[in-house]
């Protein structure tokens, strides 16, 4: 069972012409909607209101086949995010996190499974109480459960940046993959080139980071050695989602080939499923909003897995 830990929001969608669309999301919850869909066992552990926003997150987790175990209900509001999006269907968010029902994660409830993988990050690591209790959960677990860690950077929600810049540096140590876009890496060490940041973190803790860059594509990195896997070239409706469900994606992929953390030495089958992965995200582009696939949506390979 996969442990998926972080936020439940909604996303106002706003476009370029001013409409307004609301669709189920945060990065995390995200990430275990497509865990789910592609068949794999999973947990989402965060905080949902008891709000008619709150119900439908519920609702659909359970609807793509993620376990409620870890699931804490709330009285706060539903958490919000407004994207706006431009004409190439990049999001820029903007948060309204204060008095929500997010943040107030504040324990990881004894119902919870053990973990096969443990999948954290986004707000998950920067709103409080949440981040304190995913953090002191990921630093309990035994060494051999695979943590993918995602800090899918928001500055605008960051209040103290050397707080969180040694919260994510300190949960690498914790972390046996690392999933990081170039904006990610552009505001965790400005100026850095991203693939010589890659190597830096693949070579003092993490067996394997995985850099997203958009269209371009995403390095597999492992401690001295790099592959760029080419992305799909695919008519974008928005991004919303899709390195969500990249590092849900290969996890998923990961665990169903019966892999585990020494597999990460193996440089090849990293490249797999990042390009696994890989198909995934550019499924989700082609949607509006954060909605990954199902497994019979996507190649053959996939069917076998």
């Amino acid at each position: 069972m996969i442990v998926v830990a972080g936020e439940a929001l909604v996303d106002l969608l706003i476009a370029p012409d001013g409409s307004v669309t609301a669709k189920l999301g945060g990065g995390p919850y995200n990430a275990a909607r497509a865990i789910g869909r592609l068949g794999h066992p999973v947990t989402f552990l965060g905080s949902l209101s008891v709000d008619r926003f709150g119900s439908r997150l519920f609702e659909h987790l359970l609807a793509d086949g993620v376990d409620n175990a870890a699931i804490v209900r709330c009285d706060l509001p539903t958490t919000l995010a407004a994207a706006e999006l431009d004409d190439l269907g990049a999001a820029t968010y903007r948060f309204y996190i204060e008095g929500t029902s997010a943040p107030a994660l504040d324990h990881v409830p004894t119902s919870l499974p053990t973990p096969t993988a443990v999948h954290a990050g986004t707000l998950g690591l920067v709103l409080e109480p949440m981040g304190t209790t995913i953090e002191r959960y990921i630093r309990t677990l035994p060494d051999d459960v695979p943590v993918l860690l995602d800090p899918n950077c928001r500055p605008r929600v960051v209040a103290d940046r050397q707080t969180y810049l040694q919260r994510i540096e300190g949960l690498y140590g914790h972390s046996h993959i690392v999933k990081l876009s170039t904006d990610d890496i552009e505001y965790l060490c400005p100026g850095a080139d991203p693939l010589s940041y890659a190597h830096a973190l693949a070579a003092s803790g993490p067996q394997a980071v995985l850099v997203t860059a958009g269209g371009e594509g995403a390095w597999a990195v492992t401690e001295g050695q790099s592959t760029m896997v080419p992305g799909r070239q695919v008519r974008v409706a928005d991004s919303v989602g899709a390195g969500d469900s990249f590092g849900g994606a290969f996890l998923a992929w990961w665990l169903d080939h019966g892999r585990g953390v020494a597999d990460l030495a193996d440089h090849h089958a990293v490249v797999e499923a990042v390009d696994a992965a890989q198909e995934v995200a550019a499924f989700t582009v082609q949607q509006v909003g954060a909605e990954p696939p199902r497994r019979d949506q996507l190649s053959e390979r996939w069917q076998r897995a």
